[in-house]
């Protein structure tokens, strides 16, 4: 904890109640807002608040976290974390956690009705029955059964597509930059130009790595084949999407499922626009691929739940941007967690100071992450004052806090 004083959340967008629950039992006192704030109105309330959760839409920044001076920890409670500056956010020694797998289910889910809506072209069918039109023609409407499913991006989303498209009867090839073990009967292309050639369904499933901004484009939609169907629950700046809107009326796409876009409305009920509205044949939603009640009960229980035992235990596995230790806490102890300068010397130094003290220690775990390093130290609770302050004065210090 922070001394003697309570801890103060914040949860942005309507985070699902579970999380409010699971703070409160921590201690924190929680405030909750329905939707996104942008730069400055978060910086404005960033300022009080030890705990801050958000999901896409709110950009946490290096300003933001500047003038979060007792930020501890930050909580995506989402897959994604491009929207925090992690870089800043280990810098201050704010831990940031994500959830990885909460909505893996809901999103693949999501991804195989549409696969099968699109092949059997349900939604310009629908449209035409709320016009009044009644057309019970084949032509253009195909099972999944026997066709060919390209994923790009085989991670956990990606992984348990491949598994249940295969169930459906589908043949399955899919493209990583890293080394992935295939699943089943899936088969590895070597190259993206590779999938594109033999998938009759392209779908993608990368991260928000900068990196991957743009980079499905005019090119990739041009080597896909003929009369082939599209789908996009990643990232909405991954691809270029005036370059998909010429495709679909071209005809070369037969269809297209989109869930993300480079620019979202902040709120509910807010106006979206795109150039892909009004188009046959093409399924969008609004970033909802994960928004099941199933997998926002699953994210906020979490994501809370590492923010928590961040908090009271200094227990940082799974998170995104400082070193991940766990350390088994001793009865009658105090545990002091230091976040610092990756540099020779850091531990030795530590004990040193302790030992001038005649403070023993109990239990001790270091782990390092590129230039920072985390320590967990547990200490008798009777100790003076001094170790404290002679170890916040280490030149290689970022961050101490002695928790209950």
């Amino acid at each position: 904890m922070v001394g003697h004083e309570k801890l103060r959340a914040l949860l942005l967008e309507s985070i699902h109640p579970d999380a409010v629950s699971r703070l409160h039992a921590a201690g924190c006192v929680v405030d909750t807002l329905p939707s996104a704030l942008d730069e400055d109105e978060l910086i404005e309330r960033v300022r009080d608040v030890h705990l801050l959760g958000v999901r896409s839409k709110t950009q946490v920044t290096a300003r933001v976290l500047e003038a979060g001076s007792q930020l501890l920890g930050v909580g995506a409670f989402c897959i994604g974390t491009d929207q925090i500056d992690l870089a800043a956010a280990a810098k201050s020694g704010v831990a940031v956690f994500n959830a990885p797998f909460s909505n893996t289910r809901s999103v693949v889910e999501l991804a195989l009705a549409e696969i099968i809506m699109l092949a059997r072209r349900v939604f310009e069918k629908n449209n035409s029955m709320h016009g009044g039109v009644w057309d019970k023609a084949a032509t253009g409407s195909h099972e999944v059964r026997g066709r060919t499913l390209g994923i790009v991006g085989y991670g956990n989303i990606g992984t348990q597509l491949s598994v249940l498209a295969e169930a459906l009867g589908m043949r399955v090839y899919f493209y990583d930059t890293a080394d992935k073990l295939a699943l089943g009967n899936a088969k590895r292309c070597d190259t993206l130009d590779e999938l594109l050639e033999v998938a009759e369904t392209v779908t993608l499933h990368v991260d928000g790595r900068p990196g991957n901004s743009g980079f499905f484009g005019e090119e990739q939609f041009a080597r896909m084949r003929p009369r082939s169907l599209f789908l996009n629950l990643s990232r909405g700046f991954v691809i270029d999407y005036p370059a998909l809107r010429r495709h679909l009326l071209s005809g070369h796409i037969a269809g297209a499922a989109i869930d993300v876009f480079p620019k979202e409305p902040k709120g509910r009920g807010e106006e979206f626009t795109s150039e892909l509205r009004g188009l046959p044949n093409v399924i969008l939603t609004p970033h909802i691929a994960g928004s099941t009640e199933e997998a926002q009960a699953d994210i906020g229980g979490f994501v809370a739940n590492k923010l928590a035992q961040y908090v009271t235990e200094g227990n940082t596995t799974l998170s995104v941007n400082l070193p991940s230790i766990a350390l088994p806490q001793q009865p009658q102890t105090r545990r002091i967690a230091h976040v610092h300068h990756n540099t020779p010397g850091v531990l030795a130094q530590v004990n040193s100071i302790l030992a001038e003290h005649a403070v023993n220690v109990e239990g001790q775990l270091l782990a390092t992450r590129g230039e920072y390093g985390y320590l967990l130290t547990d200490i008798g609770v009777d100790y003076p004052e001094d170790v404290l302050t002679r170890l916040r004065e280490m030149e290689q210090s970022i961050r101490l806090r002695v928790l209950s």
